[in-house]
C-alpha cells in the first residue's frame, strides 16, 4: 500500500495494535469494540490480526492451518470507537526542520490507519477550517474499514497548513457535535496565545478518552541562533527584533520547559494522556514505544 506518510514496513507493525477505549464503546455503529448492546445476529463480518490477550474461541484454525498466522473471527454484534484526531493545521505547523505539520500528518495517518485496521471510525479535524479545502475535510470525515486507507492517506496528504490557531474553539466545536464520546487525539504544538484549558476541558467534559502530543521543532526546543534577529510571527505576521545572546538562551529554555510541565500537569489532573515530541523524533519510537507503554493502543 504505497503512501508518502508512511513506511510499509511501518504499516505492517501498526496492523497488530488496537486502540485502548477505558470505557465500552456506545457507538450504534457495527465494528469491533465490545459493547453493551447485544447485535441481532452472530453472523460473520471479517477477520483482523491476532493479538496477544484476545479471546483463543474467535481465531479460524482452518485459516491458520492454510497461512500458518492466526487471525480472529469478528461477527456482527460488535461496536465500533469513533477515533477523532484533531490536526493543528495553523501556520505556525509550518516552521521547524523537519517541519512540524509534516510530522503531525504522520502520526495522524498512523493512528488513524490501526483504528481502520481495527474497524473503528476515524475522523480527522484539521484547524483551522480552509473554505478551499471543503471537500477533503469532509472526505476525512467517518472513514471506515481498512479498504479505505489508501484514500484516507492520499486525501490527508493534501491537507495544508495555513492562517492563525483557534486550538479551544476546535475542540469545543469537535466535543459539542460529536454523536458520541469516543477517543479523541489532539496533534498541535499547543502554542495558541489563547491557550488550551477550555478547549481540552470539552472534551473531558463530554467524555472523550483524550491524548494529547505536543509537537515543536527542534529550533523551538533548542535554537541556535545568536546576535540581533528580527523575529516574525507566523501567524499574525508581527515583527519583533531582539538581540539574543547566551543568557536568554538559557532563559528562553527555561521558559520553554516550564510551558510544556504545566501543560503536562494539566493534563495530568484530568486524565489525559500527555506526550512531548521534537518533529525529528523517529516515528517509530514515539508510535511503537511511548504510545504502546502508555497504553493508547497495544
Amino acid at each position: 500500500m504505497p503512501n508518502s506518510l508512511l513506511t510499509p514496513e511501518l504499516l505492517r507493525r501498526l496492523e497488530q495494535f488496537q486502540i485502548l477505549a477505558a470505557r465500552r464503546a456506545k457507538s450504534s455503529a457495527k465494528g469491533e469494540r465490545r459493547s453493551r448492546a447485544r447485535g441481532q445476529s452472530v453472523e460473520f463480518a471479517d477477520y483482523r490480526n491476532y493479538t496477544p490477550g484476545d479471546d483463543f474461541r474467535y481465531l479460524d484454525w482452518n485459516l491458520y492451518g492454510r497461512l500458518e498466522r492466526l487471525f480472529l473471527k469478528l461477527y456482527e454484534g460488535e461496536r465500533e470507537l469513533p477515533v477523532s484526531i484533531f490536526l493543528d493545521a495553523s501556520e505556525s505547523m509550518t516552521f521547524g526542520s523537519p517541519v512540524k505539520f509534516d510530522f503531525a500528518r504522520q502520526i495522524a495517518a498512523a493512528i488513524g490507519y490501526v483504528a481502520l485496521c481495527g474497524f473503528d471510525r476515524v475522523s480527522v479535524i484539521p484547524f483551522p477550517e480552509n473554505p478551499e479545502q471543503a471537500a477533503i475535510r469532509g472526505a476525512l470525515r467517518a472513514v471506515r474499514g481498512r479498504k479505505s486507507a489508501l484514500t484516507f492517506f492520499q486525501n490527508l496528504n493534501e491537507i495544508t497548513a495555513h492562517g492563525a490557531a483557534n486550538l479551544n474553539d476546535a475542540l469545543r466545536r469537535g466535543a459539542l457535535e460529536a454523536r458520541q464520546a469516543g477517543a479523541a487525539v489532539v496533534l498541535t504544538d499547543f502554542l495558541d496565545p489563547a491557550g488550551y484549558d477550555s478547549g481540552l476541558g470539552a472534551l473531558v467534559a463530554r467524555g472523550f478518552q483524550v491524548t494529547a502530543v505536543q509537537i515543536l521543532s527542534p529550533e523551538e526546543l533548542s535554537p541556535a541562533t545568536y546576535g540581533d534577529l528580527r523575529l516574525v510571527d507566523a501567524e499574525t505576521g508581527g515583527m519583533q527584533e531582539v538581540t539574543f545572546g547566551r543568557y536568554r538562551l538559557k532563559a528562553y529554555q527555561e521558559t520553554v520547559q516550564n510551558f510544556c510541565q504545566r501543560l503536562r500537569e494539566f493534563c495530568q489532573t484530568r486524565g489525559i494522556s500527555y506526550f512531548l515530541a521534537a518533529s525529528d523524533t523517529p516515528l517509530e519510537q514515539l508510535l511503537l514505544r511511548q504510545l504502546r507503554e502508555a497504553e493508547v493502543w497495544k
